[in-house]
């Protein structure tokens, strides 16, 4: 039997994908904590977004490991590895444009999952209020009723996340949740995702390094797909790789 960290919800070791002889991750090794949010930062090209790709199944590895509180998600599927518990955003938002941002919360349900489920599915008070507390954490509680298409892009982000929550996974994925946003809904994403990490663990790939300050319990920079630093926020800023590969442009 594997020896499993209990600290760690997640723990990526050896982590390293090659394409056509090019490693965009490059033996990478880092573990997350429970309540924590893990913020990936580094230039453009750097290998966040394949990371989050490698973690969620989406891209194959070319070796190492990933392992989900003890679970090697490396030999399982995108769907298995959402049901194990790991929910995953992409940058731009895929909300249900014509639907309302209660069905799109119904809908993202999980009793609703397969053709079985969705045919047995009911609308009961349990579905109701679970939607109901999601849409007060995520700011829509107004919008209940309001079809997606509507809503403001930070909206829709917010709803995003929120059919997320709704399946109530234990890693949450975020790639660059505010790009486009403006300064006032920067200011909420930043409380929902404090919000978020009372009780699940969030990796999140950002550039606003304002936002990375707010939420940010542990930073990690990504440089040629292998960690350039590691550490708090006010450490990795101090460091002076970072300044030079990132930061100082």
């Amino acid at each position: 039997m594997n020896y499993v960290n209990p600290n760690f919800v997640l723990m990526v070791e050896g982590l390293t994908v090659s394409f056509d002889g090019f490693k965009a991750v490059n033996d990478l090794s880092f573990y997350v904590e429970p309540n924590e949010c893990r913020v990936i930062i580094g230039p453009n090209g750097a290998g966040k977004t394949t990371v989050l790709d490698l973690i969620c199944g989406r891209t194959k590895a070319t070796e190492g490991s990933v392992k989900f509180k003890g679970q090697e998600l490396l030999k399982m599927r995108e769907d298995q590895i959402v049901h194990a518990g790991v929910g995953r955003k992409f940058q731009t938002p895929s909300v249900y444009e014509d639907l309302t941002v209660f069905e799109n919360l119904e809908i993202s349900y999980p009793k609703g999952h397969g053709v079985f489920g969705a045919l047995a599915f009911k609308r009961d008070l349990e579905v109701i209020e679970r939607i109901e507390q999601i849409t007060q954490t995520i700011f829509l509680t107004d919008a209940l009723d309001e079809k997606a298409a509507y809503l403001s892009h930070g909206q829709k982000q917010w709803l995003e996340i929120g059919m997320l929550l709704i399946q109530d996974p234990e890693l949450l994925m975020l790639d660059e949740p505010v790009a486009g946003m403006s300064v006032a809904e920067r200011k909420k994403t930043a409380e929902l995702l404090n919000r978020i990490i009372q009780d699940r663990s969030v990796i999140v790939i950002e550039h606003d390094m304002k936002f990375v300050e707010d939420i940010a319990t542990r930073v990690t920079v990504l440089h040629q797909g292998q960690i350039l630093s590691e550490g708090t926020m006010e450490h990795v800023q101090a460091d002076p790789k970072v300044v030079e590969v990132y930061l100082g442009h």
